[in-house]
């Protein structure tokens, strides 16, 4: 029989499943079931990836955050901005792409 959720006695917003408390991989997986949360999810996942495309392509380089900031003519804090998943310019982005040498695609 498989135990119902429930929350605990101390309204900790936390969910349980009978004793055991849920994962946060099952807890993500509940939440994503909402259409709007999935959209701003994902929306935000792909920014994580594309900053870490570009730290993994940094670093393959030998560079630093402040050489690659001078060489694609950025502040280092808008660099760490992009390496860091945070929304940021298109201009920038292809500006530090441009440095690294990377190519931009766009597919539908």
């Amino acid at each position: 029989m498989k135990p119902e959720w429930k929350q605990t006695k101390r309204d900790t917003g936390r969910k349980y499943k009978g004793e055991i408390m849920m994962t946060f991989k099952e807890h993500l997986n509940e939440e994503l079931k909402n259409p709007q949360l999935k959209k701003y999810y994902e929306e935000e996942k792909y920014l994580l990836e594309l900053g870490l495309a570009i730290v993994e392509a940094r670093e393959q380089k030998g560079l630093t955050q402040k050489e690659l900031a001078q060489k694609s003519q950025v502040t280092q804090q808008q660099l760490s901005k992009i390496e860091n998943g945070i929304n940021c310019n298109m201009l920038t982005f292809i500006k530090v792409s441009n440095a690294l040498g990377l190519g931009l695609t766009i597919s539908a």
